[in-house]
Parts: C-alpha cells; structure tokens; sequence
C-alpha cells in the first residue's frame, strides 16, 4: 500500500477539482492519502510568487478555467461571492476536527462545499458557526495547538518542495495540480518512465538568463 499526503488550500479551485478527481485517479491501487491543509499564502511568499488571483488577467482567466473543468468533470462548482477570501478559519476548523491534526476525507470535502457548491461568502461569520456546528471537532480551532499544527504542515510542504495547491507526495515526490493525477497513477502503476531522465535530469538543465526585478 502506498502513502500519499495531500497537501490542500480550501482557497483554491483546483484543489477542489482534484479533491474530487482523486478517487477516480487512483481507482484500483492500494492506497491510502493523508490530507494535510497548508496555507496557500504562506508558499507563495516562500518562493516568491503571486497567486493566482492577484494578477487582474490571469484571475479572469483562472475563474474561467475552473468552471468549465467542472463542468467537463462532472463537479459542482460555484465561484463563492468573494475570492480570494481569508481560509485561515476554515484551515484551522480543519485541523481540528481530529486529534492528530488530520482531516478525513468527509471533514474535507464538507469544507470544500462550503466554499465551491453554494456560491456564498465562505468567510462569513454566521457561516462558520454553522460550519463549525456541523463538525463535531476533537480540537479548539483557536487554540495554540492547532495554530502550530497548521503552521508545521505548511512547513512541512515547503521543506518536500510544495510550492502550490493541491500537491500530492508519495516516495518524497511532488506532483503538483488536479491535472498531474494521471502522472501519479503512473508512477503508482510503476512506470519505468520515473526511472529515467524525464524525471531525474531536469536539475541538470542550465538557467540561461534570470529577470531583474
């Protein structure tokens, strides 16, 4: 049986869609994925990026994006009333419905749809107390604990080479993004392709010029 860790934002529509690929994706290999939520915000400014929807062009375009690969998949989205909003709350109810600090399945997909099937404002105060209501959490989502746990996830991510979400890591390999699903279940079904310079030789490939900022 392989381990796989899915590193998650609620913030983000495409973990959403892989969130719900994913069974599809790895349907008839023994496995078993532990799901980790990080805060998106906190790998971009690791590494230096902007999201998404911080540059005008691209947020039209993702927003775009994302709803017609929901509908070509079969998946309910809804782009919620503001994005991108604070997942702080959500990423920590997360953390919290389980001692360990690992969400089930069913935790995280409630969450999910409480972002990207209503079409709602998923920070909404009166909506998270309903949310909260719902989950029956093992932990105080405000308390010390779960603040460090979400911290040391997304630490965590960052020291694997997570760079966004969703990230699935299986054998200290990173596949990132709904669309890398079919490229995990090769390298689950043993491709040899991973073996191979496709893989291991792109380090070895020069920078030829970098930007000035």
């Amino acid at each position: 049986m392989k381990d796989i860790t899915m590193y998650f934002d609620f913030i983000s529509p495409y973990a959403w869609l892989g969130f719900q690929a994913q069974p599809e994706a790895l349907k008839g290999i023994s496995h078993q994925v532990h799901y980790k939520p990080v805060l998106f915000g906190a790998l971009l400014k690791h590494h230096g990026q902007l999201g998404p929807a911080e540059i005008p062009a691209k947020r039209d375009w993702t927003y775009r994006q994302v709803q017609w690969l929901a509908q070509q998949q079969g998946t309910d989205l809804q782009m919620p009333a503001a994005h991108p909003f604070n997942p702080l709350a959500l990423l920590r109810l997360a953390v919290a419905s389980q001692a360990d600090g690992l969400p089930n399945r069913f935790v995280t997909e409630k969450i999910f749809q409480h972002v990207w099937c209503t079409g709602a404002d998923a920070a909404d105060g009166e909506r998270l107390v309903a949310l909260n209501a719902q989950l029956a959490l093992a932990q105080d989502p405000q308390s010390a604990q779960v603040k460090q746990q979400l911290q040391s996830w997304t630490q965590e991510a960052m020291a694997l080479g997570v760079f966004g979400v969703p990230s699935w890591v299986v054998d200290g390999k990173v596949f990132w993004g709904q669309d890398a699903l079919p490229m995990l279940r090769a390298y689950l079904l043993g491709d040899d392709w991973f073996n191979g310079p496709g893989w291991h030789g792109v380090s070895d490939i020069e920078v030829g010029i970098r930007r000035q900022g």
